[in-house]
């Protein structure tokens, strides 16, 4: 399976955007997290159909990176696309833990995990799991910054790292579903806290 080959700054800016959308539109357009979901669970049922019809059709398949050239992945040309992963793990956090937690993740994902790809692949030398210690840290950094509008920052610190541990574990899962899932499971738990 090709890596993504080169920095790819549109398919970058592409992903930060996604994940600002998917965060804030919601609240800016006066949707609730039950409509929100299902329309982001629509629109993942639709470009997992779209996959599925491609990797059967080589000419489709072809299209597909004659249209999206500067947005996909050579690994996409044998396997589903990252952003029905991004649609799906959007739409399951806004299902199940709505509100902070969810838009926290989304930015999380749509922040932390194209800087972390853009300083990984310009100066990373020392490999970390599927990417470096470089790209790791500053996915981490990114993440921080974004969590404290959320929790504190101990605690944000702690989420932080783990959402890092998550971005460059080679798990074979897409990290598009994994770290919204994950950030947005751990801030949920640590807003729901007990008292004391």
């Amino acid at each position: 399976m090709s890596r993504t080959e080169g920095l790819q700054p549109w398919r970058r800016v592409f992903h930060a955007v996604s994940g600002l959308v998917l965060a804030l539109a919601p609240g800016a357009l006066g949707l609730e997290s039950t409509e929100t979901a299902a329309i982001l669970a629509v629109a993942a049922v639709l470009l997992f159909a779209s996959d599925a019809f491609r990797l059967r059709s080589p000419a489709a398949n072809r299209l597909f990176f004659v249209v999206f050239r500067t947005l996909a992945s050579p690994r996409e040309a044998a396997g589903l696309a990252s952003s029905s992963w991004y649609a799906l793990g959007a739409a399951i956090v806004w299902a199940a833990v709505p509100g902070e937690p969810a838009v926290a993740a989304l930015l999380v994902l749509g922040l932390a995990d194209p800087a972390a790809s853009v300083v990984g692949r310009s100066w990373g030398r020392r490999p970390l799991g599927k990417g470096s210690w470089v790209g790791s840290i500053t996915f981490a950094v990114v993440a921080f910054a974004v969590l404290l509008g959320v929790l504190p920052w101990p605690l944000a610190a702690v989420v932080a790292g783990v959402a890092a541990a998550f971005e460059v574990a080679p798990m074979g899962v897409d990290d598009n579903l994994t770290i919204p899932l994950v950030t947005g499971a751990f801030v949920w738990a640590l807003q729901n806290l007990p008292p004391g």
